[in-house]
């Protein structure tokens, strides 16, 4: 069977139509929606470790990255992203290295371009890797630079700081050529995922892994689509604060969501043109296709623009995942089954019929969900930097590894996140404290810890949660 693998970086659950609606309103997705209903949708999926990296890291390998053990990367051509932020193990074998030496033929297109810079190694095991340049800050231009007349179109005047200035002109130099709506970035990379299908028939079974950087900022979209959202011309606002937006102008935070509602739609058109591919060329017949993110992106929730581990919130950390089978199988139903982003590398292992790597910390987990149970397990534990969360059916913990900072909410609540209730049950954070700690193998490293001691406690935070 062949298999591909889809990402979005920063999709977030709730801009998919199929699961929902942001606060903001509905974001229009039929050629996702399409896909979940051919689809099985697993309702309860999240991140084992953010973010890119780390996420990324943990998809492709099927193994834990938290605690972090050996993480503290200092790399030349890279800045210190985030605990785990580097490349892939040597001693830990990618899911494309597993697959091509059990006969499949390797595909990577992506314009993720953190995956690419010196120092990382997440082509490993493709027979092709191919990389769309300009992303972010990528230096893949050096000029024309941005007059100031372009720096206040793109960002207004009460936003801007040397550093934001800077990752905009590189983020404007890179993409000063385009014309076309197919010269943005994810029309291109699923144009070129399409192409690589068409050039490569002659496979007898092939893993094509899809990574698409948009809808991660900057928001930058063909402005037909930000209209679908907002018919208001005038500036721009492109970038994300990560910070507090309460007092941002109620117009600047509309034209944010436009933006980021328009790219979604944007990346919804263009996985409609690679899907229409897969169906033209007779491959749904014979090919599974996995559909997730590996994380979202607050955008005015709770107050907030960003991503973040602490406190964290389910606009970030809810991910979609779609398991679309030839067969039909669950098409159109939903699994709760706790899932993470191992559990999706260790079922394509299941799936290819590979033989599971010794240490995989993944599950396969499409069987159970389709037979509705057993559970694989009963919480989901998702490491951010110096904290950590802990999600089971009824409750959220949000902590610091050093077991200070705590917020404990209870999702039964009509309103789960408007108040901390840790104050009020000691006796279940000590538990899903425990569990973390337990998932990150039994122990959480000193200098992890001592990241923690150094930051500080979040407002509204419990003084102290239980420690192991």
């Amino acid at each position: 069977m062949n298999i591909i693998l889809v990402v979005f970086d920063s999709l977030r659950k709730d801009c998919v139509g199929a699961c929902g609606s942001p606060y903001w309103g509905p974001v229009r997705t039929p050629h996702f929606d399409a896909l979940a209903r051919e689809s099985l949708m697993m309702t309860r999926a999240y991140p084992e470790s953010l973010p890119t990296l780390p996420a990324r890291r943990a998809l492709y390998t099927g193994r834990r990255v938290c605690p972090f053990d050996k993480g503290d990367f200092r790399l030349k051509g890279d800045f210190v992203g985030a605990p785990g932020w580097g490349p892939i193990p040597e001693d830990q074998p990618t899911l494309a290295e597993v697959l091509r030496e059990n006969g499949y033929r390797t595909a990577l297109i992506a314009d993720v371009y953190h995956m690419f810079k010196p120092s990382k190694n997440f082509w490993r095991g493709f027979d092709q890797w191919t990389f769309l340049r300009g992303q972010e800050k990528d230096p893949y231009r050096s000029g024309p630079r941005l007059t100031q007349e372009e720096v206040n179109y793109w960002l207004p005047k009460a936003f801007q700081n040397p550093q934001r200035v800077a990752f905009l002109d590189q983020c404007i130099m890179n993409i000063r050529d385009r014309t076309r709506e197919e010269d943005f970035f994810a029309a291109r990379v699923l144009k070129e995922s399409a192409l690589w299908l068409e050039q490569n028939q002659d496979a007898e079974k092939f893993f094509l892994t899809v990574e698409s950087f948009d809808p991660h900022e900057p928001w930058l979209v063909p402005a037909p689509y930000r209209r679908m959202y907002s018919r208001k011309e005038g500036p721009e606002q492109v970038l994300s604060g990560y910070q507090d937006c309460t007092d941002w102008p109620p117009e600047v935070l509309e034209r944010t969501q436009a933006n980021y509602s328009g790219l979604v739609t944007f990346c919804d058109r263009w996985f409609g043109h690679f899907m229409e591919q897969v169906r033209t060329l007779g491959l749904l017949e014979n090919t599974l296709v996995i559909f997730t993110s590996d994380h979202g992106h607050s955008i005015g929730d709770s107050g907030y623009i960003g991503k973040r581990g602490y406190p964290s919130r389910p606009e970030v950390f809810d991910i979609p995942l779609f398991i679309r089978r030839p067969d039909g199988a669950g098409a159109g139903g939903e699994s709760d089954l706790f899932v993470r982003h191992t559990d999706i590398a260790a079922e394509i292992l299941q799936t290819a019929g590979a033989e599971m790597p010794a240490g995989l910390d993944g599950k396969p987990f499409l069987e159970a969900a389709l037979a509705g149970g057993p559970a694989l397990r009963d919480h989901a534990t998702v490491a951010w930097g110096s904290a950590l969360t802990v999600i089971t059916e009824r409750w959220w913990l949000n902590t610091k590894v050093n077991g200070k900072g705590a917020f404990l909410h209870d999702l039964t609540d009509d309103e789960p996140f408007a108040r901390n209730v840790a104050d009020d049950h000691p006796d279940v954070m000590k538990d899903l404290f425990d569990a973390a700690v337990e998932d990150a193998g039994g122990s959480l490293p000193d200098w992890l810890v001592a990241l923690a001691d150094n930051q500080a406690d979040a407002p509204g935070c419990s003084d102290l949660a239980a420690r192991k």
